[in-house]
């Protein structure tokens, strides 16, 4: 067998192989209610990759719903399920700790400040082991944001984050707030 024939036969079989691992992770990630895609947020456009096999396809858009409704909820168990054990931040902005203990700790941190936050899926783009999420997150500052009390302003602003997945869960993730609108929301910082 030539080398040409082989190549094709071993991405095949790497893809299959990606895709059982991925299918047999998500089976051991313990189930709740809430991690369950009925209730999930859902995306508004999701563009895929043609190519890519249904399991491992829907395995990355059930880890990034499940980590994009944690941001929307708080919920800590759909984080959990999210993010690989040996999750790594890519831009992990200073102050926070690397690892699921960041995106943790950053939740409850903004949720201080904007309790009734919701982030939408405006765009999801599926391709290779990387799914990108542009995001909308909404809601009103009636909490506290670094000794700033609020009076329910509205809060309004953008992200864009690339995750990596990997045996179904999000391995790798870097991501880009509008951190500027947010605090100018906030009245923290000069419009």
């Amino acid at each position: 067998m030539s080398f040409r024939l082989f190549a094709p036969f071993a991405v095949t079989l790497r893809r299959a192989l990606s895709a059982a691992l991925a299918v047999a992770s998500i089976a051991a990630v313990p189930v709740h209610a809430a991690t369950q895609p009925d209730s999930l947020v859902q995306p508004q456009h999701v563009t895929i990759d043609p190519s890519l096999p249904k399991a491992q396809r829907d395995a990355q858009i059930l880890a990034a719903r499940r980590y994009d409704t944690f941001w929307s909820t708080g919920d800590e168990t759909l984080a959990r399920a999210a993010l690989a054990p040996g999750f790594m931040d890519r831009t992990l902005p200073p102050g926070r700790a690397q690892g699921i203990d960041g995106p943790l700790a950053a939740s409850k941190f903004v949720r201080g400040a904007v309790p009734d936050l919701l982030a939408q899926i405006e765009q999801m783009v599926v391709t290779g082991d990387r799914v990108v999420v542009h995001l909308r997150f909404k809601g009103h500052f009636t909490g506290q944001f670094k000794g700033v009390q609020g009076h329910g302003q509205n809060v309004d602003f953008i992200a864009t984050d690339i995750y990596r997945v990997a045996n179904g869960q999000i391995a790798e993730n870097w991501h880009l707030e509008d951190n500027l609108t947010f605090l100018q929301q906030l009245g923290v910082v000069a419009k």
